[in-house]
């Protein structure tokens, strides 16, 4: 077995501007979005083991949350896209990361209605 540090940003309530239809498009949808990424681990963690051993989990909340001005997502699946990319350029050490998001707009009775995106780090000179 290998062992894996999982980083967890959960339950980001987030205004995107996203959508297709007519309705959808002029104003920021609300949606949830989280975010699981895996790290590289360190070989131990002990009570002064310093910040640079992991990563700081507002840096993974910032990718899930600030998205460039007036830019529209047609789909929700290019914001997890665009949220995945961002923090493999940012860190090195990220070896999955995945992306879930829920549209709230669409939502009714309290079901979950969206998508959840995993993408691996591809190894060096791989193409994509």
């Amino acid at each position: 077995m290998t062992d894996l540090l999982t980083l967890e940003v959960h339950d980001l309530h987030v205004n995107v501007l996203t959508g297709i239809y007519s309705q959808e498009t002029h104003l920021p949808q609300p949606l949830h979005i989280s975010v699981s990424a895996d790290l590289e681990i360190a070989p131990h963690y002990t009570p002064d083991t310093p910040l640079s051993a992991s990563k700081n989990y507002m840096a993974i909340k910032a990718a899930a949350t600030e998205f460039p001005e007036g830019v529209h997502f047609t789909l929700i699946e290019a914001l997890a896209d665009h949220i995945i990319g961002r923090l493999f350029s940012e860190d090195d050490r990220f070896t999955s990361i995945t992306v879930k998001i829920i549209k709230l707009a669409i939502s009714e009775d309290g079901e979950s209605i969206g998508l959840t995106m995993t993408r691996h780090r591809k190894p060096s000179g791989v193409a994509a």
